[in-house]
């Protein structure tokens, strides 16, 4: 999420301004992906700080999340929140799937 090439892409493919985490926010995410999720360590504390995080993004001006690690649909659901949330994991599988029976 720290790297322009993000930015620029969504920004100019689809015209859509990026807003991201805090530095303290970003740190987080990465301790709850690699020192929790990646165990299989599901917590409602991490859940919660996770929710805050996206709260406070969409107070920023964001409309949707991108869950761009595999590990993240662990913890968060688009039941927790009123932001829409965007899991890189499904709409991958979905995306291969689609062409695996429409091609």
């Amino acid at each position: 999420m720290q790297q322009a090439f993000y930015r620029e892409r969504i920004q100019s493919r689809f015209g859509i301004e990026v807003v991201t985490p805090e530095q303290e926010e970003q740190e987080l995410i990465h301790d709850v992906i690699f020192d929790e999720l990646v165990h299989g360590t599901v917590s409602d504390d991490s859940r919660d700080r996770f929710l805050s995080i996206i709260d406070r993004l969409a107070r920023r001006g964001a409309r949707g999340v991108i869950l761009g690690c595999t590990e993240i649909g662990m913890l968060v659901q688009p039941t927790d929140t009123h932001i829409a949330l965007y899991d890189t994991s499904v709409l991958h599988v979905e995306a291969a799937l689609d062409k695996a029976l429409n091609d």
